[in-house]
C-alpha cells in the first residue's frame, strides 16, 4: 500500500487536474517536512525560548530525572515526530523518516521487566491507553500508562506491576488515543472565545439543515473555552504541557506536583521533580520544562502546504485539482465544521496577535456517532463527541482518527457517519460526488 502511494504521488505530483486513476488516498505527501520551523515575526527573547523549549523537547529522561513510576514513552518527542518534532505518532510508513513505534523499544530499556500490550505494533501508532470502568463498574477515563520502571537499572526495588491489559482488552474496556500534532496551537491558543462563539453561530441555516450543531467544551473552573485534546478538554498550552509530563513520562512538576503512583518504594525523588530554577544565570535557563516545553508549542509554526498558506487559506492558482477539492470540501458541508480559518485576538506577542490561523477546525465538539464513540466524558463532551481535529498538516500525516484507527483518507472520512453522527449528510454527500470530485477533495486534502 505504502509503495502504491509513493507512485500514486509521483504520477500526480504537478496536480494536473486530470487523474486516470480510480478515486484513492493519495497518501502522505513524500519531500521535506512541512512543518517544525518557528513563527515568523518572533523577537529575540521568544526564538530564545523557542530553542530552548525544542532542546527540552527532544531530551530523554531517566528514573533520576522523573521518568515514571508509571509511563508510556521517555521524551515528548518520542510521541509528537511525524513529519518533524512537534508533529503526531513516529512511524514506518513515513516518507521522512521511517521508525518503528518506539513503544516497543523502551518497554525493556535500561533492564524493564515490560511485556508490551498486544495494541501496540511496530508499525502502529504511539498510544495512550484509557480505562472506561473501573473494577467496581463506576466511569473511570483516565489514561493507564502501558509501562512501569520496575526491573530497570536505575529504579531501586520498585517492584510494580504493569496494568492488566490483556483482560481490559477482552472487556472492551480499553479507549485508546494518539498524539495530535502540535504545528500551530500558538495561534489556536490566541483565538479568542468570542470569535468561536460567533463562528459557531455562523451559518446557521445549513447548519441545521445538515443536522449539525456542536457546541463548545468548557473549563469548570472559570468557563472560558477550552481548546486542546481529542476533545478539546484542555484550556492552554502550560496545562497541556504539564499533565502530558506527569501522565505520559511520569515527571511530576508545578502544575502536577505529586506522583501517580503512591507505592513508597517507587517513590524515589522530591517533588516536583522539574521545576522553576532560581538560581540559574539566565532566565531562558530558570524555565522549567513544561515552561520550556510550552513556550516551543507556542512559537511553533503551523505546517505551510505546498501550494502556501495565504489569509483565508486561499489556494493558490495553478493548482485545479486542489482549487475544485477545496470548493467541493465547502460545497457539500465539510467547512461547516472545518472551519478555514480564524484571525487571531490581541496578544503580547506580535508574532501571534491579528494572525490568520487557517486551522480547518472549529474548535467545538459534535457528535460523531456511535461508530467513533469512546464511552469516555471529559468536560462536557460526551462519549461520542469529539473536536473538530484541525486539518492543518493532513498531507503529511500517517495516523487518521483519534485512536489511529486508519491510514486511509477514505476510510476516515467514511466513519464519521454512524447512528447518531452530526456528519452523516455531509459524508452522504461525499460518497454521492463523482470520481473526479471525489478525487479533488482527497487531493486538497492532502495539500494541507
Amino acid at each position: 500500500m505504502h509503495r502504491f502511494r509513493a507512485a500514486f504521488w509521483a504520477a500526480c505530483v504537478l496536480w494536473s487536474g486530470v487523474l486516470l486513476l480510480a478515486q484513492a488516498d493519495p497518501g502522505p505527501r513524500q519531500g521535506q517536512p512541512s512543518a517544525g520551523r518557528p513563527l515568523i515575526g518572533l523577537s529575540s527573547a521568544e526564538f530564545a525560548t523557542f530553542e530552548e523549549g525544542l532542546q527540552r523537547f527532544g531530551k530523554t529522561d531517566t528514573v533520576a530525572t522523573g521518568l515514571g513510576p508509571r509511563f508510556n514513552l521517555i521524551s515528548c518527542a518520542s510521541c509528537h515526530a511525524q513529519p518533524s518534532i512537534g508533529g503526531s505518532s513516529p512511524s514506518l510508513h513515513s516518507p521522512q523518516n521511517p521508525q518503528p513505534n518506539p513503544q516497543i523499544g523502551v518497554a525493556t530499556l535500561a533492564g524493564a521487566a515490560n511485556t508490551v500490550p498486544s495494541f501496540i505494533q511496530p508499525d502502529g501508532p504511539v498510544m495512550a491507553a484509557r480505562f472506561v470502568r473501573n473494577a467496581d463498574g463506576t466511569p473511570d477515563g483516565s489514561v493507564h500508562s502501558l509501562f512501569v520502571i520496575s526491573g530497570r537499572s536505575d529504579a531501586g526495588t520498585c517492584a510494580i506491576q504493569q496494568p492488566d491489559f490483556a483482560t481490559a482488552v477482552a472487556q472492551n474496556n480499553v479507549s485508546f488515543r494518539i498524539p495530535t500534532p502540535l504545528f500551530g496551537v500558538g495561534l489556536i491558543e490566541a483565538i479568542s472565545d468570542g470569535a468561536i462563539l460567533a463562528n459557531k453561530s455562523s451559518n446557521a441555516a445549513a447548519k441545521s439543515a445538515l443536522g449539525i450543531s456542536g457546541h463548545e467544551n468548557r473549563s469548570a473552573n472559570d468557563g472560558t473555552i477550552t481548546r486542546f485534546g481529542w476533545k478539546a478538554q484542555t484550556k492552554s498550552l502550560e496545562m497541556f504541557a504539564g499533565e502530558a509530563y506527569n501522565v505520559e513520562i511520569g515527571v511530576t512538576n508545578e502544575l502536577f506536583p505529586g506522583e501517580r503512583e503512591t507505592d513508597p518504594s517507587c517513590l524515589l525523588n522530591p517533588l516536583p521533580e522539574d521545576q522553576t530554577n532560581f538560581t540559574a544565570a539566565t532566565t531562558v535557563a530558570a524555565m522549567s520544562d513544561i515552561n520550556a516545553f510550552s513556550a516551543f508549542m507556542r512559537y511553533l509554526a503551523p505546517p505551510a502546504p505546498p501550494t502556501g498558506n495565504p489569509p483565508q487559506g486561499q489556494v493558490q492558482p495553478g493548482n485545479p485539482s486542489i482549487l475544485n477539492g477545496r470548493q467541493v470540501f465547502t460545497q457539500i458541508g465539510c467547512s461547516l465544521c472545518h472551519t478555514p480559518a480564524f484571525v487571531t485576538g490581541n496578544t503580547t506577542s506580535a508574532a501571534l496577535a491579528k494572525q490568520w490561523a487557517t486551522l480547518y477546525s472549529d474548535l467545538l465538539v459534535h457528535h460523531m456517532g456511535s461508530g467513533l464513540a469512546d464511552q469516555i466524558t471529559q468536560g462536557t463532551a460526551v462519549s461520542d463527541e469529539f473536536r473538530s481535529a484541525p486539518l492543518w498538516g493532513l498531507g503529511q500525516r500517517i495516523y487518521l482518527l483519534h485512536d489511529g484507527r486508519t491510514v486511509d483518507l477514505i476510510q476516515a472520512i467514511s466513519q464519521h457517519a454512524s447512528p447518531g453522527s452530526e456528519a452523516n449528510a455531509v459524508v452522504a454527500a461525499f460518497q454521492s460526488l463523482s470520481a473526479s470530485d471525489m478525487q479533488d477533495v482527497l487531493i486538497f486534502l492532502r495539500s494541507l
